[in-house]
């Protein structure tokens, strides 16, 4: 493109300022001083600056500055003026001419100008060229922080995709991902990612691709060594690979050119391979024809490839990352789940009650979440912080497996053996009121014969059914007691009337019928545990607490042992372990609670109470709000969105 000379109208200049040719340089003459806009930033421009153009302008004095920026100012007086006039900013020009200097002077002048211009064009390139590297840089930086902090596989390899079809126009695009074998030894390449702004609604289905030199991407992946490629449809014939043109023929697209990349790791390793399809002119158009492709259509240049290969080598280590993250993910699961299988081996009666209440603990999560209006519209749950819930509630009663296991899977009031020995007591003085029937019979016989004998049989049979009948309604009524409750119920009067009745043992000693310690666990008031096999229940929550803490959490789990910590506490302060009041509970640990005691109300198997039904536990759980131990608007919320529907309905836990 030819310099350009601006001059004012009417002002006379050769037609061949700088050379011998007439077309050097192009001369336009103007009415009046054009603003810096108006000239082509891509052309070194003169502009011959006189009285004339500079009272064009109202606003001279900044408009003369920002086209100093852009152009050349040489400034030209009247004949015999040697010196600028006081209007001509003398620090803006490059120079000046009176104006009657001579052809050369004029010459040499407008010589120095152009160079100038020339200067202040390489200036301005190296400037944007500069503004643009750094932009890019900080474009690549951005992605690269984003894809660092994305944990999600899949979302990132739509990050990686998008960014680069982005960064370089292209229209469509591909990831395919290495797999190893348990040697670590790269086994082929599976096709993990698709993405095309012509065809978005093209479904996706994953395949396998063998490393070898037969397929693009595989080429690359066995090699190293990215390939640009003007037109696929025209490689050369002594190239192994071949592109795959089944996808162009099932949708009518036509790939053209292609930019395909292999996505080194840190460690020198190919993790995976990028492929970008048809860079356009314009990344809005749509390639809908051949006519369209043909036009729009370019191949990627040396800016594009260093500009593609410099993110995928971040997303070479982002991967890697994610894929580090998901194992670190699949080995926690892992543990995760062995250690809820080692709390229902210790208790099979509570088997399934932990991922129960880890589900409904996350449901509920999930409708505050998504609530609006109340206390709690502004509480929120990434992935993140669901996934830290639901561990909490997975591993809220692993101090289990501290608790004694009598203790652990006590079903009744009493113990078996307790219960046994009872049953033992009451055979024993059953058989004794037989045996005494029997001796005072055989006493009247032997001492006064048949006399009065039948009478005093049937007085006797009449006793020792009696004291059947007794020994039978008292063992009822220990039976009836020892079954545990729900809630407090029941008075023991029938129990102390027992207790207070006695028997000689075998030794000859008097004994009561119930002894102490069975007469309190019959008097149990609710469940089945007395106050220090409760104490001990209770102490699994401090087991819980300790062991979690000896993990050591990931920032985005740390949480998990406080959450777990107080799934017993109520607001009132009536709860345990640290009899915690509101503020000091966190919502994650309110939500727990309410499906751990919903949980618990509606277990089927559970061999020491009843369930009880959906409508008799969401009774008994507003009972506990309206006492203030529970949440109620959590529980509103729980009960609202039918958080309780996603478990199995009566398929609880404690």
């Amino acid at each position: 493109m030819k310099p350009l000379l601006l001059t004012a109208l009417g002002r006379t200049v050769s037609a061949a300022p700088l050379g011998r040719r007439g077309d050097d340089v192009e001369v336009r003459r103007v009415p009046t001083l054009p603003t810096a806009r108006a000239l082509d930033p891509e052309r070194p421009t003169v502009i011959l600056l006189d009285r004339s153009l500079i009272g064009s302008a109202g606003d001279a004095r900044e408009r003369l500055e920002e086209l100093a920026a852009s152009a050349a100012l040489l400034g030209i007086g009247d004949p015999g003026e040697l010196e600028p006039p006081a209007e001509m900013p003398l620090e803006l020009l490059s120079g000046y001419l009176p104006g009657d200097a001579a052809v050369g002077t004029v010459f040499a002048a407008l010589h120095g100008a152009f160079r100038q211009a020339a200067a202040l064009l390489t200036a301005r390139r190296a400037r944007t060229e500069a503004d643009e590297r750094a932009k890019e840089l900080a474009e690549l930086t951005a992605i690269g922080a984003a894809m660092g902090t994305e944990r999600d596989l899949g979302t990132l390899l739509d990050l990686i995709l998008s960014q680069a079809r982005r960064v370089t126009a292209s229209d469509a695009g591909s990831l395919y991902l290495v797999e190893r074998d348990e040697n670590g030894v790269p086994r082929q390449l599976r096709f993990a990612m698709a993405q095309n702004f012509s065809l978005p609604a093209i479904p996706f289905s994953s395949f396998t691709v063998p490393i070898d030199h037969s397929s693009l991407a595989g080429y690359v992946a066995a090699t190293g060594e990215p390939l640009v490629i003007g037109d696929v449809y025209l490689l050369p014939d002594d190239v192994s690979y071949r592109q795959n043109r089944s996808f162009d023929d099932a949708f009518g697209y036509r790939t053209r050119s292609m930019l395909v990349l292999p996505m080194r790791s840190h460690r020198d390793e190919i993790v995976g391979v990028l492929q970008l399809i048809n860079r356009k002119r314009t990344p809005e158009t749509r390639l809908l024809s051949d006519e369209i492709v043909e036009r729009e259509v370019l191949d990627y240049d040396e800016r594009c490839v260093t500009r593609a290969a410099a993110l995928a080598s971040q997303a070479a280590v982002a991967i890697e990352n994610g894929r580090l993250y998901e194992d670190i993910e699949r080995l926690f699961e892992g543990f995760v789940t062995a250690a809820v299988t080692a709390i229902e081996s210790r208790d099979p009666t509570t088997s399934g009650h932990s991922g129960r209440v880890a589900t409904l603990t996350v449901k509920l999560a999930e409708v505050v979440d998504r609530s609006t209006d109340g206390p709690y519209r502004h509480v929120n749950f990434n992935r993140e912080q669901l996934r830290e819930l639901r561990y909490a509630g997975l591993l809220h009663d692993f101090g289990k497996v501290s608790v004694r296991e009598q203790v652990l899977v006590k079903e009744k009031k009493l113990y078996p053996h307790d219960l046994e020995l009872i049953r033992h007591r009451f055979a024993y003085l059953v058989q004794r009121a037989d045996l005494e029937f029997e001796r005072e019979r055989a006493e009247h016989l032997f001492a006064r014969g048949q006399e009065g004998y039948d009478e005093l049989v049937a007085t006797l049979d009449e006793e020792r059914r009696r004291r059947h009948r007794e020994l039978s309604c008292f063992l009822e009524q220990i039976a009836r007691a020892n079954e545990p409750t729900v809630l407090p119920e029941g008075h023991f009067d029938a129990l102390h009337h027992i207790h207070a009745r006695t028997y000689v043992d075998f030794e000859g000693r008097v004994r009561p019928l119930l002894e102490e310690h069975e007469l309190q666990y019959l008097m149990i008031r609710q469940g089945n545990l007395d106050d220090n096999e409760r104490r001990e229940i209770e102490s699994h929550v401090t087991h819980t607490y300790r062991f979690l803490e000896q993990i050591p959490w990931t920032r985005e789990l740390r949480a998990i042992p406080q959450i777990a910590y107080g799934h017993h506490e109520k607001l009132n302060g009536r709860g345990y372990p640290n009899a915690l009041r509101s503020s000091a509970i966190p919502v994650q640990t309110r939500m727990m609670t309410i499906a751990d005691i919903y949980d618990a109300l509606t277990a089927t198997d559970r061999p020491y109470k009843r369930a009880v039904s959906t409508d008799n536990a969401l009774d008994i759980l507003r009972m506990e709000a309206n006492e203030g131990m529970l949440d109620p608007v959590l529980l509103d919320a729980f009960v609202g969105a039918r958080v309780f529907d996603a478990v199995q309905r009566g398929s609880a836990g404690d």
